[in-house]
Order: C-alpha cells, then structure tokens, then sequence
C-alpha cells in the first residue's frame, strides 16, 4: 500500500518481491509455504533480489516481505538495491493490519498477537541492522507514511 503511494508520488513503478515470486512459481505465497516450505519461499526471495539487481533496476519502489532481510545473505543485497525502509509499528497496529489478510501463512496460528510479537522479538535487530530510515507507522496514515519516506529519502540522497 505504500509502495503504491510512493510509486504515485515519484512516479515510479512498483516491483513486489512476493507477486514476483507468485508469478515465477505459479503459486500463492500461502502455497509456496504450505507446499514446499518457509526455506523454500526464502530462497525464492534471494532468486528475486538477486534478478533485480543482475537487472539494474533503479528508479523503482521495492515491495519486500518482512521475513527477506532474515536471510543474512539478503541483507547486504537489499541495501545494494537502494535506500532500504523499515516501516514500524506497535504489536497492536500490526494485529489491527495483518487480520485484514489472510494470505500471511506465518500468522495462521492460534495466538495470531504471540505471534507477531515473537516475531518482531526476532526480527528487529536485523531490520535495525540494515534499513537506512525507521519510520514508526502506528498512528499515521498511508499519506503521512508515504511523505515521511519521500522527505527522509531526499534528505539521504542530498547529503549521501
């Protein structure tokens, strides 16, 4: 969704890693799981990063799913692609997001809040390590969310 925002207001088009990847495979990402596995969809995600940059991609916004920066070896790769944001959010804002979709294979457990919450225990420290902007997202909209990103980034490409 904000991908899309900020495609609009930079006219830029938008390459989301998770339908690039449903394109490839010729299955759902909730299939790639429940048929091959987490290890399987993630070395999917290295395929598709790995593409967009033998390809040059540049001037595009870069849709990721949350789990690609686990693979250590995608870390370095998704900075090599360009300014890398991590939109955060409280425990409760992510429940609130994530309930809307039921295409989230990680979150079809009984404790869907536990979840989220092991999850980002897990996972912060990495997206720490490799975004260039952390934006707290609970509280703004997809508008406010989207000029934070474009003003922060003009910042880092003006003075980088």
């Amino acid at each position: 969704t904000i991908g899309r925002e900020l495609g609009k207001l930079l006219s830029y088009p938008l390459i989301d890693t998770d339908s690039k990847i449903e394109e490839l495979e010729k299955l759902s990402v909730a299939d790639i799981f429940s048929l091959r596995g987490e290890s399987y969809f993630r070395n999917c995600e290295t395929q598709a990063v790995d593409q967009l940059i033998s390809d040059g991609v540049t001037h595009h916004i870069i849709a990721t799913g949350g789990g690609l920066p686990i693979k250590e070896q995608n870390r370095p790769l998704l900075r090599e692609l360009g300014y890398v944001v991590w939109l955060d959010a409280n425990t409760d804002t992510l429940l609130e997001r994530t309930s809307r979709n039921s295409k989230r294979p990680l979150l079809q457990t009984g404790n869907p809040r536990e979840t989220i919450e092991k999850m980002l225990n897990q996972r912060n420290a990495i997206y720490r390590e490799v975004s260039h902007l952390r934006l707290q997202t609970s509280g703004l909209n997809i508008a406010e969310t989207a000029h934070g990103i474009l003003e922060s980034a003009r910042y880092f490409f003006g003075h980088s």
